[in-house]
């Protein structure tokens, strides 16, 4: 079959002939978008209508015969470059441009560059590509199959299974399962979705000839290792490649990975000599960049009949899509699902994680969570409510009892993480009495007895990020420490910079009161800087909760660096012995006498103009932080939700949340990011998913389809928090950007099913639609 024209793919192929379409198809402008270049073209990426086919032939000459097309790139052109493959995060390889055949509907098939954007979409619609329809593959369950179609022909492997992963005792867990009395198991799906962030993907790869520099524009939420990746693909050396991330729009983890949007970008300039910009659709970015998600889950606990929860079995299959593009560190595949154990006590645990190829868009990406902890403590707050219903138990004194003593910190878990510290009981209580429980079980009963519905969900979650230590984690070999260059000028001013990059969380905000917090400098007189590898530290960036516990830790050990330094040159400037001073934030004093003393202000000048002798001059310091453990963030949600018969529509009439992120650096951000995390929850649990037909074609790839909540669904969140410090970071914090995305959806869930729980409703996967919600209750002969 020829294509003739770019496919019509949830809201794609639009010839474009004005500038407001543009504006109406690709969303509300890109901050990328505001990067003009003198000689500036515009790349347009053409894309494949099937999830599997073989690639018969690719006619360009029509598209290039359009005005003001400078060229068209295709996968054979970068073959001879050596750079039809790049390499992904997971140690796998994805294509370019396809070459071949294609593995999923909208995959890069050829690239256009033209004058204006205009030109390049209409000759996008006149790229021909002959296509021979191949078996399709969406099911991961059918994807080891003898007969399953081989995806990856590729590779030496054949057969589309990617990895094994597996942790803990299998034979003890087996043994503890053989003498159990009560056991409990759920089966539950936790549903692709997409991070849908702000603004979508977008670069501007500007290559000059004259000096050999190449310098890209993008919305990269870890501008280093994308230059890294970039030098290993293109075969620039790395320190002629700049790259600029400025206000990137939101991530979520979506901006962490390389796509062939970046990569031919690239690839055009170096052809070109020109800048080269290219920015996806909103529907590419939802239907081609990374998704999240898409574990098949089981899980099994294994408890006496008084309730102590003695062993878990998990078992997981994990749909990676066409290409392994998961972001996680080298040595877990599975990410850190582990966590699974969740905030309880087992004697044993056994894990194992199975990753399959199929015919969609590569996934894996840790979306507003630390590397698939949001499935693990999903489906351990599952399971927890499906052992109290076998148990005829209340779930909350179900997890009182069970809950890893306060007491036992620093515990190691019985699959191996060692959670630096927590209070999970004090945290559920203080939802718990927040929320009215025992008024609310009682009206529960009441309404029962009418005939109304009425759930009350709990989700005690344990988060595990700040990745992290050198000895365990890195991505590509690089380790995954961070950095913090901060710099006091003569006048007492002070610039810092990251190698995290911000998509919105107020790292400006938050980094400066650490400078202040440690040196006493006002927050207002300390610069931020991120996102140019010109300038910041080699970072690993802002994703899975690390800012604050790995660059906010090394931004408080510079500053202490510089404040150690600024001692000597108290003392020098006060003719004392160092030994003889004092600090409180903003100065150093004489003990005894306070009056002597000198400002930080005062110490930065002389540091440039009166300094010791013996001592080098300036007042600046670098560090490069190795966390010797990851944090480990908690907190307990409850949620409240009502549900109608006639509709099946749910209304969460209350939710609580109660985070403990240990010492909060600013109060307003926490609770901010806390909001927008519960807010997404509430969209993966109750209205997204990214799904695909027999044939491959994807459903959920526009927002007519894929729905974003408004403040209409958004019901009024009520936050509160305890405070458990981490024992081993500089300043005790823990951080919490994922946690509210890690433990919401069990709430919700639980809820749910909670409402329906006296009808033997014991598990609803994902999201809960009120058509779902409605189907249910018509099996269940409830009629409003």
């Amino acid at each position: 079959m020829i294509h003739k024209t770019s496919p019509e793919i949830g809201g794609m192929g639009h010839s474009i002939k004005r500038k407001e379409d543009l504006r109406f198809i690709q969303g509300k402008g890109n901050y990328v978008d505001d990067v003009h270049l003198p000689g500036m073209v515009y790349g347009q990426l053409v894309r494949s209508p099937y999830a599997h086919a073989r690639l018969k032939s690719i006619n360009t000459e029509k598209a290039k015969a359009i005005p003001g097309v400078l060229a068209v790139i295709t996968g054979e052109d970068l073959a001879k470059a050596n750079l039809a493959w790049m390499p992904t995060l997971s140690y796998d390889k994805q294509m370019v441009l396809a070459t071949g055949k294609v593995l999923f509907q909208s995959q890069e098939v050829a690239f256009v560059v033209a004058e204006d954007r205009y030109a390049a979409a209409d000759a996008a619609e006149l790229v021909e590509v002959e296509y021979e329809e191949l078996p399709v593959l969406v099911d991961p369950k059918k994807a080891l199959d003898p007969d399953a179609p081989l995806l990856r022909e590729d590779r030496e492997q054949k057969n589309n299974h990617i990895f094994h992963w597996e942790v803990g005792d299998r034979q003890a867990t087996e043994q503890v399962f053989e003498k159990a009395e009560v056991k409990a198991s759920v089966n539950a799906f936790f549903p692709r979705c997409h991070p849908a962030p702000l603004e979508t993907c977008g670069c501007v790869a500007d290559f000059s000839r004259a000096t050999g520099r190449l310098t890209v524009y993008m919305t990269s939420q870890a501008p280093h290792a994308h230059r890294t990746v970039f030098s290993l693909v293109g075969g620039i050396p790395e320190n002629n490649i700049r790259v600029i991330s400025p206000d990137i729009g939101g991530g979520f983890g979506n901006k962490v990975p390389v796509y062939p949007g970046y990569v031919c970008a690239i690839v055009a300039s170096l052809t070109l000599g020109v800048p080269v910009k290219w920015i996806e659709t909103r529907s590419e970015n939802l239907q081609s960049t990374g998704f999240a998600r898409d574990y098949h889950m089981t899980a099994e606990i294994a408890a006496d009949r008084e309730g102590k929860m003695q062993a878990l079995r998990v078992k997981t299959l994990a749909d990676h899509g066409a290409f392994n593009a998961a972001a996680q560190p080298t040595k877990f595949p599975a990410g850190l699902f582990s966590i699974c154990t969740g905030s309880y006590e087992y004697a044993q645990a056994f894990c194992e994680v199975d990753g399959v190829y199929t015919n969609k868009a590569p996934g894996g990406i840790a979306y507003r969570c630390s590397f698939r902890v949001t499935e693990a403590a999903y489906l351990i707050e599952r399971a927890v409510d499906v052992l109290a219903l076998e148990l005829k138990m209340d779930p909350a004194e179900l997890r009182r009892k069970n809950f890893i003593p306060a007491a036992m910190f620093p515990y190691k878990s019985s699959l191996g993480w060692t959670y630096d510290s927590g209070n999970y009981e004090a945290a559920m209580n203080l939802a718990l009495e927040k929320i009215g429980y025992q008024q609310l079980r009682k009206e529960q009963a009441e309404r029962r007895k009418k005939g109304e519905l009425m759930g009350i969900g709990i989700s005690s979650f344990t988060e595990i990020v700040g990745a992290g230590p050198a000895h365990t984690f890195d991505i590509l070999g690089i380790k995954m420490f961070d950095s913090c260059e901060i710099r006091i000028h003569p006048t007492g001013k002070a610039m810092a910079r990251m190698g995290t990059k911000s998509q919105g969380q107020g790292h400006e905000t938050t980094y400066a009161q650490i400078v202040a917090q440690e040196l006493g400098i006002p927050a207002a007189d300390v610069t931020i800087e991120e996102g140019d590898t010109d300038t910041a530290p080699y970072g690993l960036g802002t994703y899975a909760s690390r800012s604050t516990p790995t660059s906010g830790a090394a931004t408080a050990i510079a500053a202490r660096k510089i404040r150690d330094k600024a001692k000597k040159i108290a003392a020098y400037l006060l003719e004392c012995n160092e030994n003889d001073l004092e600090w409180e934030p903003g100065k150093f004093f004489v003990k005894g006498a306070p009056s002597k003393s000198k400002t930080i202000q005062e110490i930065a000048f002389a540091a440039y103009t009166n300094i010791p002798p013996g001592l080098e001059a300036g007042l600046e310091a670098v560090d490069y932080y190795d966390p010797p453990n990851l944090t480990f963030p908690f907190g307990t949600y409850v949620c409240v939700v009502d549900i109608d018969k006639g509709t099946g529509e749910v209304k969460v009439r209350r939710f609580v949340a109660v985070d403990d992120c240990g010492n909060i650096i600013n109060p307003m951000i926490v609770e901010g990011q806390i909001h927008g995390g519960l807010t997404e929850g509430l969209a993966i649990a109750f209205m997204q998913q990214i799904d695909y037909d027999e044939s491959g074609n994807i459903q959920g790839g526009s927002f007519q389809d894929y729905l974003l909540p408004t403040a209409v669904e958004t019901p009024h969140w009520e936050t509160d928090k305890t405070c458990t410090p981490s024992p081993h970071h500089p300043f005790g914090a823990k951080g919490v950007g994922e946690s509210p995305n890690v433990g919401s959806p069990a709430a919700f869930v639980n809820a749910v099913v909670d409402a329906l729980s006296h009808l033997g409703v014991k598990h609803i996967d994902m999201p809960i639609t009120p058509w779902k919600v409605w189907k249910v209750l018509q099996e269940k002969g409830v009629t409003s």
